[in-house]
């Protein structure tokens, strides 16, 4: 399933601990955090909540009085749509952000020759 909602750097964190462990609890999340600067329960809480109505998230079992939640979103297509709205910025040109990936020594040589073995295969498919 395509991200079609853009998610929050919060509502991101926590889905990482769902994706990283296939399911959590609002608890669990909330103590996936390091312990200094963990956000409140309740704040993890609406945040699931809004995860869920933005049908990010969907609640699989109940186990005692919690929920358990799996993401209904792939990383992958979360991913996508932040590249996505990134590249909007820059009006669908990539140079700016490969130079700044570049300066800041974020993209090496490595990850460009794995882009580049992907461009190849986009151009076979072709």
């Amino acid at each position: 399933m395509l991200a079609k909602t853009k998610l929050s750097k919060l509502e991101l964190k926590i889905m990482d601990t769902i994706w990283t462990r296939g399911e959590a609890s609002i608890r669990e999340a909330q103590e996936a955090f390091p312990e200094k600067g963990r956000p409140a329960y309740t704040t993890v809480q609406t945040m699931i909540y809004r995860l869920e109505a933005k049908k990010a998230v969907h609640r699989t079992r109940k186990v005692g009085n919690f929920h358990v939640f799996a993401a209904e979103i792939s990383r992958e297509s979360a991913q996508r749509k932040l590249v996505e709205d990134l590249m909007e910025i820059f009006s669908g040109d990539p140079k700016p952000l490969l130079t700044h990936l570049i300066e800041s020594g974020k993209l090496t040589l490595a990850d460009v020759k794995e882009a580049e073995k992907t461009l190849k295969k986009l151009a076979k498919k072709d």
